[in-house]
Order: structure tokens, then C-alpha cells, then sequence
């Protein structure tokens, strides 16, 4: 670059976008300026729908970050969705399409986030001057100004995106790529003039290659020589177009149609439930919209139901959760369920790991190697302790080391992960290890009755024994039962907390740490929690513990109804199902399958439900099989979901639900793979049925010609309908299930 080029970019060119209305004023973000001169020009085009379609691949959709003509904006964008952000004369972010429908989800500006530290809260970036919030025309942004009472910007940096944790694949798992391919943006704030010397503030965005993802975070740095309080933050304001009105509160107002979520997420088995940081509130200054109350669920918060009321002492960074929105391009339940599970697989590949285990009922050493040869016999992969089974990985004795270590040992040779359960939560320690209640100031009351507090010394010692049991002997998984953050704690004495406010943050933060040390050492985690985007590999399915007391016939439809309703938010490898080799929560022989080769029709039905939909169950006894019969048909069927492995933990769709009356069904599709689709159709019916069904083929990205075998026999051609679609007569036996290959 010549000297003159070097000169007119970093000194005349800036004071040429400071020329304001014939005055001359200081421009501030002369580094901005500079950087975002090196940036490539974005080629606006006119709106028009995405031909290509991203869910079968289809396209190729790369984040790029780009500046506009005028040399005022930066956009980043992927071609599905994009982001859009005035850097100068001040900092905000006024655009946010769904480039899929070409639909403006902003209607105005809000600051970039908001925190409170030291009992005073600061916007970051933003306006002054609106006077509409309905709607945002771009001429009104010359008369915005900047709002010199929030930290303010200075610059910005690209990157590629980094690993959030260290994972590789050692498992069987999807064909994936981490960490995932897009690019992080960075902005830079400093606080307003006269406060807050030494703290520094960035904002953080994300964008994805190939879906129309974005994350946000904030991270807060402090040099200011003295400790700091971060009170509370929303890391995420928008001010977001409405997704109905009505004028009355009669009716239910829907929030904005897009999925939002954090990975500060806990308390439940799926992604709603353990949602504590998603807020669809009214916004006051819409004072034109339709809702005479003003209560249209139209401005969305990011921020921690409490607290964290974080202690930053100089020289360290806090960061806070990472909040993820994922645009949705219609309102297809499928179609939507299917862009969340590619999220998943994106932001956390390990989730398509899909360990074949069984939950073994005992820890006697010569049950425990019977049970590993039968695993490693009929190709099973790894052998849980369950409850019951007499572990106890708080005992860290040489003695408790040496046994499982020796286990470990013989599993490893025989090609098995070994591993166990341990109960955090539902146990009462004591007074001064357990969560105080804040409506009580006394333990109970939490969740799930009693818990301790990860914070407490206990707690903390807890995970310090687990650390070690596990170390010592080798262990390559954790089902671990807890803790639950939402169990606030009101104890000022507990070594991890200071009191209420921060203890959630602190034990949330506890128990990622503990789970991103987990994965960084390859251990496989089940948590009956939504831990996926810090390390967890599995959770519930979705199931009442107490129908496995129920007659085997009615677990066999239920079962199916659970994973019906459960894939629609998790992939199949995301969930596990329950099978009661021997008695659970009751219901005594009509509910067991033990003796398993009396009842080889049911175990047989649980084994092909679960493989043929992809999902793993708790197969929880003393063993595997109990005679040669048995042993036959358990190996006969794990080779045939082995052989079928990569379309089984492909995405469903959903074809008819378990009702007892009919068919059901479901279809495996995956448009990147030789076969296509696999279909498993089930009669619940006490006589054998004739049906056409017709098979839904689009997400296969087959679009003219299917080929298709029953039971992998003779093959047949299909021409597809203009729905993309196939019309099949097939017979189903009594009580049992046919399966269908897609080619």
C-alpha cells in the first residue's frame, strides 16, 4: 500500500466522515474506521427468497463480514439471515433480517446490552432521539445521537470461531466438524467519561456457516485496581416486530416466531423447560401498538433470572452465558424441529455420540465381568453402575479405587467403557450443607425436597471426590443426578456463595467447569438435565418413571409415544428411553422382562423400537441374556442396528403417533448419505393389517426417483409426487413391525 494511500485512509479519510450538516467534529472511531475500511463492500441486493435449501445442504452459505458504500455500517451475514450495525456516529444495531423471507425483524434500536455494576446500571451503545418504535426508517438515523451516558465504542476484531470446550471424536458419533466453521466479531467499549476507570466491555457475536444462527455473549475486563460487583446484565435487547396483535388481553399473545435459547440452561429435560434466560416482555414505548394495555410480548431480554451479583476482582474478565438465535423460515412444526436439531449437531457435535450401554443393577466384581463379556458378546459399547448397584464414587479409599480400577481394566481389554451413576440432588446432607431456603431460611423446599448446595462445603468437596474417583480408576462415563441451580441458596457461610444473589451463577458455573472437565478428558456424561451446550451427551427422553410398572403391553405403545414425542427438539442420540429388564418403581413379573427368554416377543419389541429409532435405553438388570435363544436374538438385532447405524441416528420424521388403534411410525432421513431413509413401521393391532401409507421423501433430497426395499428385499422403483411423496402398500404382522430402506 503506498504512503499516500496509508495517509488519505488514516487521517483524511476519518475526518471526511466527520463533515456532519457543514461542521466539523472529532471522530472517535478512527480505528474502527480503519479496520472497516479493509473490510469488503456488502452488495445489497434486492429482496428475494433463498432458492437453495440449507437443511439438505443445498447452497453454500458462508459468513462473511462486510461494510457498507457510505462507510458508516458494518453487516455480517451468511445469506440466511444478517446483522446489521452503525459503528458511526455512534454504535447500534438497526437491522436483523430473515434473509429466507426477507422479513425485518427489527422495528427499532436498543441499546447493545445493559449491566449493572456497582448498583448503577450502564447501557451499552445505542440512541437518543427516537420517537417511533413501530417502525425504523433509515433517514431517521441522521437525526439519532449518541448517547453519552452508555460505554462507548471504539473498535472491533474478526476472527474465526474458536472451541468453546476441547472435544474429538472417539466414539461413534455423526460426521461433524468442530469447532463449528462462521466468524466472531467483537466490539469494544469503553465506559462513559469519568466512570469506571480500568473496566472495559465487548460485546461478542457469532454467525454460522450454513444456518441462520447467530450467538451473543458479553465479557466485562477489569483493571481498575480494586474489585468490582456485576450485579445483574441483559445481554441482549431487541426490539422486535411482533408476531400478532390483538387489542384486548383475551387472547394468547404470541412472541416473535424464532428459537432462542442459552447455555445458562438447567432444571429440565428440555429445551423450554430449561429455559431461565428468555424474556418476551411488553414494551412500554411502543405506544402505537395495537394492544391497548401495551402488553404485546414484543421486546426480548437475555439475562440471568438473579443475580449474578459477580465479584470481579482487577485483573480478571467475567463472561457471561452465551444466548443463541436461530431463525426459523416457516411455521412447519417439522421443519422447525428439524432446524433445532441441526443447531445441536453444529454447537454440540458430541451429542451424536450413541454409546450402546446397559445399566447394570450390581457392582459385584464377578457379575460385573459376566456383564462386560455379554456386552462385548452381543456388541454392546459401555457398561453403566446404576443406582442400586452399590458404587459409591465418594469413596476415594485406595480400597474403592483398586476394585473399579481393576474393572476398568478388564472392560478396556474387552473393548467397554465402564462407568457409573452417582445422586447429587434429592438427598439431605445436613444444616449447614444443604440449600437454605430463601422463603424459610432452612433447608427443604428445593426441587426435589433436599439438595445440598454445590457451594457448600460438602458440595464442593463432592466434586473434588468425583474428580479423583474418577482419575484413579479410569472411568469413561458419568450419569450424573443433579445438582439443580435453580436451587437458590440463601446461606451466607457456604465457602462457594456469598449469599443469595450470586449463588445460582456460582453453582451453575461449578457444574459446567466440572462438565467442560469431563469432556475435555473424553468421558461420555448423561445428566437428566439440559447441560448439551456445556459437555452433556444425553438426557431423558421425556418419560413417567412410574409406567415402567405398567404390564409389558402398555410400555411397548408408550415407549413409542415418547419418543414420538420427544424427537421432535432432540435428535435421537440427544435422548434415553428405559427398559425394565428387572422391577422398577413396581409392578412386579406383568411389568419385568426377566426371565428374559420367557418374554423374548417384548424384549425384542423394546430392542427395536429403541435401535430403529436411533435412541439408547437404560437396559437396567444383572445381564444382558440368560440363554442361547435369548443371546441370539439380542446380537441379531444390535447387528442389524449397526449396520444401519448412520441412517438410525439421522433426523425423523414424524409419520403417525402411537395411538393403539393403527399403524404408527417414523422415517429416518439423511440426504448426505447412500441410503437416504430407513422407515420403521409398527402394528399395535392383534391381527396382521394391510395399509397404504404415504412416505413423505422431500428431506431425503431425492426429487424424482426412490428406490425402496422392504426388510432390505427385492427393490422398487418409486416416482415421486409433486409433494415429493410415495404411496406404499405394506403388510405389517400382528403386534410386531416391518422396516423400510430408502435409496
Amino acid at each position: 500500500m503506498s504512503h499516500h494511500l496509508i495517509v488519505f485512509r488514516k487521517f483524511v479519510l476519518p475526518l471526511l466522515f466527520s463533515v456532519v450538516a457543514g461542521f466539523i467534529i472529532p471522530c472517535r472511531h478512527a480505528e474502527a474506521q480503519d479496520k472497516l475500511e479493509d473490510l469488503p463492500v456488502f452488495m445489497q441486493q434486492a429482496d428475494q427468497p433463498v432458492k437453495n435449501d440449507w437443511l439438505l445442504d443445498q447452497g453454500n452459505f458462508i459468513t462473511g463480514v462486510y461494510r457498507t458504500k457510505d462507510h458508516r455500517d458494518l453487516v455480517i451475514t451468511n445469506g440466511l439471515v444478517s446483522r446489521t450495525f452503525r459503528v458511526d456516529p455512534y454504535f447500534a444495531c438497526y437491522s436483523y433480517k430473515n434473509l429466507m423471507t426477507g422479513k425485518e425483524m427489527l422495528r427499532a434500536i436498543r441499546p447493545e446490552a445493559v449491566i449493572t455494576i456497582n448498583g448503577k446500571p450502564y447501557r451499552i451503545g445505542g440512541v437518543r432521539g427516537q420517537f417511533e418504535y413501530a417502525y425504523l426508517k433509515t433517514d431517521w438515523m441522521k437525526k439519532f445521537t449518541d448517547d453519552m451516558a452508555a460505554f462507548q465504542f471504539s473498535h472491533f476484531e474478526i476472527q474465526n470461531i474458536q472451541p468453546r470446550l476441547p472435544w474429538k471424536p472417539i466414539r461413534w458419533c455423526a460426521d461433524t466438524t468442530w469447532p463449528p466453521r462462521g466468524k466472531e466479531i467483537t466490539f469494544y467499549f469503553n465506559p462513559p467519561q469519568g466512570e469506571l476507570q480500568g473496566v472495559t466491555l465487548q460485546v461478542h457475536y457469532e454467525m454460522y456457516d450454513n444456518i441462520p444462527l447467530i450467538s451473543k455473549w458479553i465479557t466485562v475486563g477489569n483493571k481498575s485496581g480494586s474489585d468490582i460487583r456485576v450485579d445483574s446484565f441483559k445481554s441482549e435487547l431487541l426490539s422486535m416486530v411482533e408476531n400478532g396483535n390483538t387489542t384486548g388481553l383475551d387472547g394468547h399473545l404470541q412472541p416473535p416466531h424464532l428459537f432462542i435459547e442459552s447455555d445458562y440452561a438447567f432444571g429440565g429435560m428440555d429445551a423450554n423447560s430449561a429455559n431461565h434466560t428468555t424474556y418476551w416482555l411488553p414494551d412500554s414505548l411502543y405506544t402505537t401498538q395495537v394492544n391497548y394495555d401495551y402488553q404485546t410480548p414484543c421486546l426480548l431480554e437475555s439475562k440471568p433470572p438473579i443475580g449474578p451479583w459477580y465479584r470481579l476482582h482487577s485483573d480478571k474478565e467475567f463472561e457471561s452465558f452465551h444466548t443463541y438465535e436461530l431463525m426459523y423460515d416457516g411455521y412447519d412444526r417439522e421443519r422447525c424441529g428439524l432446524e433445532e436439531r441441526k443447531m445441536y449437531r453444529i454447537l454440540a457435535p458430541w451429542v451424536t455420540e450413541n454409546p450402546i450401554f446397559l445399566h447394570l443393577t450390581t457392582s459385584d466384581p464377578a457379575k460385573v465381568k459376566t456383564a462386560i463379556n455379554q456386552c462385548a458378546n452381543v456388541g454392546f459399547e459401555m457398561v453403566i453402575l446404576s443406582f442400586g448397584s452399590g458404587l459409591n464414587m465418594e469413596d476415594t479409599s485406595d480400597a474403592n479405587i483398586a476394585k473399579y480400577k481393576a474393572l476398568v481394566d478388564y472392560a478396556r481389554s474387552h473393548g467397554i467403557e465402564l462407568g457409573g451413576y452417582s445422586l447429587f440432588s434429592s438427598r439431605n446432607i445436613d444444616a449447614a450443607d444443604d440449600v437454605i431456603n430463601p422463603k424459610t431460611g432452612k433447608p427443604g423446599g428445593q426441587i426435589f425436597g433436599y439438595a445440598a448446595c454445590l457451594g457448600s462445603k460438602w458440595g464442593i468437596d463432592y466434586i473434588k471426590k468425583l474428580k479423583t474417583f474418577i482419575t484413579k480408576t479410569g472411568f469413561h462415563v458419568l450419569e450424573n443426578d443433579g445438582p439443580y441451580p435453580g436451587d437458590i441458596c440463601a446461606s451466607t457461610t457456604h465457602p462457594g456463595h456469598e449469599g443469595l444473589w450470586d449463588s445460582q451463577w456460582k453453582q451453575w458455573w461449578d457444574e459446567v467447569s466440572f462438565y467442560r472437565w469431563l469432556r475435555e478428558r473424553d468421558i461420555y456424561l448423561n445428566a437428566p438435565d439440559w447441560y448439551f451446550l456445556n459437555g452433556s451427551g444425553k438426557t431423558g427422553m421425556g418419560y413417567r418413571e412410574t409406567d415402567w410398572s405398567l404390564p409389558r403391553d402398555q410400555q411397548i405403545i408408550i415407549e413409542r409415544q415418547n419418543i414420538y414425542d420427544g424427537t421432535w427438539k432432540k435428535t435421537p442420540s440427544m435422548g434415553w428411553m428405559f427398559v425394565p429388564l428387572v422391577q422398577y418403581h413396581g409392578g412386579g413379573a406383568a411389568a419385568t422382562i426377566e426371565p428374559l427368554h420367557e418374554h423374548l416377543h417384548a424384549y425384542k419389541s423394546h430392542l427395536m423400537q429403541n435401535f430403529g429409532s436411533g435412541v439408547q435405553a437404560c437396559y437396567r438388570g444383572p445381564r444382558l441374556y440368560d440363554t442361547p435363544q435369548t443371546e441370539t436374538m439380542v446380537k441379531g438385532v444390535v447387528q442389524w442396528y449397526k449396520k444401519y447405524r448412520k441412517i438410525l441416528n439421522s433426523d425423523i420424521i414424524h409419520l403417525r403417533r402411537a395411538d393403539g388403534r393403527d399403524w404408527d411410525g417414523i422415517l429416518h432421513v439423511n440426504p448426505k448419505l447412500k441410503l437416504k431413509g430407513l422407515a420403521m413401521l409398527y402394528n399395535p393391532l392383534d391381527s396382521a393389517i394391510t395399509r397404504t401409507i404415504k412416505i413423505p421423501l422431500y428431506y431425503t433430497g431425492l426429487t424424482t426417483v426412490a428406490k425402496i426395499s422392504v426388510e432390505g428385499g427385492y427393490t422398487k422403483e418409486y416416482k415421486l409426487s409433486r409433494d415429493y411423496s410415495v404411496n406404499i402398500t405394506i403388510k405389517t404382522p400382528a403386534q410386531g413391525y416391518t422396516w423400510l430402506v430408502v435409496e
